[in-house]
């Protein structure tokens, strides 16, 4: 019998869990329990901070549902999100950069015809975005599934939004055969991350800010390709140095130029002040098969 102490229980856990046939779930489950522990005792963890803790996590998964996903948000204030974004997203140079997920994408979003205006009456400034989507060899690729999504100028998603009967600032097209995509949509503005919750609670005591700077989100998917979710940034906006999930790529900061009423790009008479994003993504060569299943949130 092996007498547990706060030094022996760490070989005692890895041997409990031994005997599993599932390699993989071996190593991550060994590392965990090494590094815990050591954490634990690192900082000589009290009994009420690990009860602080539980309580924590337990509050996080009370306020999760189908519209928010707490857990999401923790690994994205962390930076563990941004981690494992940029490790299993290792591209040749030219590709563009991937980022992090985020909490609101929402499959099945509804389906555009190029040109359209996904902001389906969310509140903005008239914005329209363009370009093309290439591979890696500079071959124009056809019929690339894009799904874009983005908030109101007040920040808020529509799935923040418990009143609306129809999805708004989001929507999926697909490339035209010469690669080019487009639609209309409205001017991105920074926003806070949810932090009414337990992760918003956490950032205030660390002095840290729950904002992110302005973007729209992508993920484009096409066979022979690597699925690409990414962000684009509007370029000198405020916290962009200092997103609270750590999601911002140099690469991915682009003009969101500003037009007086007159001609759109599609042929509109804007009778108001607009927007426009030229942006361009090169997607990378697939190792693996080709599915249209989103990534898990």
């Amino acid at each position: 019998m092996i007498d547990i102490d706060e030094w022996t229980i760490t070989s005692a856990a890895l041997k409990a869990q031994g005997g599993t046939a599932n390699t993989r779930l071996k190593t991550v489950m060994d590392s965990l329990v090494r590094h815990l522990h050591e954490f634990a005792r690192e900082v000589q963890l009290t009994e009420a901070e690990w009860a602080h803790g539980i309580d924590f996590l337990t509050r996080a998964g009370k306020i999760t549902d189908d519209k928010r996903q707490e857990f999401i948000l923790l690994s994205d204030v962390l930076g563990l999100s941004s981690l494992v974004t940029a490790q299993c997203n290792r591209r040749p140079t030219g590709c563009t950069e991937a980022t992090v997920f985020g909490p609101f994408y929402v499959a099945n979003a509804p389906k555009y015809d190029n040109g359209d205006d996904i902001a389906n009456g969310a509140s903005g400034e008239p914005c329209f975005v363009a370009g093309t989507i290439r591979g890696i060899d500079g071959e124009p690729i056809a019929n690339a599934e894009i799904d874009v999504w983005q908030s109101d100028d007040e920040g808020n998603y529509d799935v923040q939004r418990p009143e609306l009967a129809q999805a708004q600032g989001r929507g999926r097209l697909s490339s035209l055969e010469d690669g080019r995509y487009g639609f209309r949509s409205i001017v991105a503005v920074p926003y806070p991350i949810p932090h009414d919750g337990p992760v918003g609670q956490l950032l205030e005591k660390l002095g840290r800010h729950p904002w992110r700077p302005a973007h729209l989100h992508f993920m484009i998917r096409a066979p022979g390709y690597e699925t690409l979710i990414t962000h684009v940034f509007r370029s000198g906006g405020t916290y962009l140095d200092s997103d609270a999930v750590f999601g911002v790529r140099s690469s991915l900061i682009a003009d969101w130029k500003r037009h007086e009423a007159g001609l759109a790009p599609d042929g509109t008479c804007m009778e108001e002040p607009f927007y426009t994003l030229d942006y361009d993504f090169v997607l990378n060569k697939a190792a693996k098969d080709y599915t249209l299943l989103p990534p898990s949130r």
